[in-house]
């Protein structure tokens, strides 16, 4: 994926995002993450992205 992809991709989501409200944005990037893991051909690059993000956000909260 390009950086302009990237760039369109990211502007869709944050768009439809704001579109279905702060109540349904949680419901939503769920399911687009549930879509985009069904096009992965196996689960351990998807396993390996939870762990990475997950341990990202997490050393991010020990600094607050």
């Amino acid at each position: 994926m390009t950086d302009a992809d990237l760039d369109l991709s990211y502007t869709a989501l944050c768009e439809a995002l704001a579109a279905v409200g702060p109540q349904r944005s949680e419901l939503m990037l769920s399911m687009v993450c549930v879509a985009l893991m069904a096009r992965s051909g196996e689960a351990a690059p998807v396993l390996e992205l939870i762990a990475r993000t997950r341990q990202r956000l997490q050393d991010e909260r020990v600094g607050d």
